[in-house]
């Protein structure tokens, strides 16, 4: 474990804050013509499929008992509890504020890092850096989507802080639990178990009764397969990747910058305006970031076990019945 940011670190931070960050779009042109749990259980299950057959397809065994167990809690977790409270809630919650509780991720993990490792994650430069990035997102969503006429709504609210503490619970789980040594297969695991679980929820919701393929656009396929190959098989790869590398609060800068990633695509790609305002917003995450990475949040980084860690000092039967790992 190293606290240098070396080019594969770099990358797959890259890979969190820009691609993630595209997927705002991409969701919101996927579930123009997709009910939105199928959607996410369709994104789930075929990214999942792509990376297990790869890491299969290299060599790697598959998962024992024991894994795929952690892998449908992990799955659950993340994109049962996570994505799908997060694809329910934004159909009656509007985008600026769901932004805004989905902000909340760096200080819940870094929360439940404290709370899981006993280390003191929240020094001056992480609590400085948590409040920076915070205010980044209230100044970048604004005013207008804060105090807007209709009163929000509370169950949608709920269902947001609850995905956000799944994702994050989710996270702290995947980073220690039992996992193949292949980041292709446990990533895969994750995703297939996850997929499938949103799966039986988007069935027994009746979102498949009255879908008809008839009904489908070529923009909302494409861009499911945008979110399949770039926001789960290479974003998520990443995010699976740097979780054992990289402390939970470190990592979770990512939804500090999303927003912003996607506010500058929509004034790039979509015509949209960048006012003063946005660039106030930018300004401060940027700062909020560099706090989190360079303060407090990396002093957890040498806490974080890999998976050669955690799997060669313990005989693999033991390994496999006691250990407990993660949470884009």
């Amino acid at each position: 474990m190293t606290r240098r940011l070396t080019p594969r670190v770099v990358a797959a931070f890259a890979a969190l804050y820009l691609i993630w960050g595209s997927t705002y779009l991409g969701i919101k042109f996927a579930i123009a013509t997709l009910p939105p749990l199928t959607m996410v259980a369709t994104r789930s299950i075929a990214a999942g499929a792509i990376l297990y057959a790869w890491g299969r397809w290299r060599g790697a065994g598959p998962p024992t008992v024991a894994q795929w167990k952690a892998s449908a809690m992990v799955g659950a977790l993340l994109f049962l509890g996570g994505h799908g409270g997060l694809a329910w809630a934004q159909q009656r919650v509007p985008s600026g504020v769901a932004s805004l509780f989905i902000a909340t991720l760096p200080l819940w993990m870094t929360l439940i890092q404290a709370l899981k490792d006993g280390v003191a994650v929240f020094t001056v430069s992480t609590l400085t850096g948590l409040a920076a990035g915070t205010l980044g997102i209230l100044v970048l969503v604004g005013p207008a989507a804060l105090l807007g006429s209709e009163p929000l709504h509370l169950l949608g609210a709920t269902v947001l802080v609850l995905a956000a503490l799944s994702w994050s619970l989710g996270s702290a789980v995947a980073q220690r639990s039992p996992r193949p040594a292949s980041l292709a297969v446990t990533s895969g695991s994750y995703l297939l178990s996850g997929g499938v679980l949103l799966f039986v929820v988007a069935i027994a919701s009746g979102e498949l009764r009255d879908l008809g393929l008839d009904t489908i656009s070529l923009q909302s396929l494409a861009a499911l397969g945008y979110l399949i190959a770039f926001g789960s098989v290479v974003a998520f790869g990443a995010y699976s990747w740097l979780i054992r590398h990289r402390s939970l609060a470190a990592v979770s800068t990512y939804a500090f910058v999303n927003p912003m990633v996607a506010v500058f695509l929509g004034w790039a790609l979509g015509g949209e305006s960048l006012n003063a305002r946005v660039v106030a917003a930018a300004t401060l995450v940027v700062a909020a970031v560099m706090l989190i990475l360079s303060g407090g949040a990396a002093a957890g980084d040498a806490d974080v076990p890999t998976a050669r860690t955690v799997t060669s000092s313990v005989p693999q039967t033991v390994t496999a019945s006691s250990n407990k790992r993660k949470c884009a």
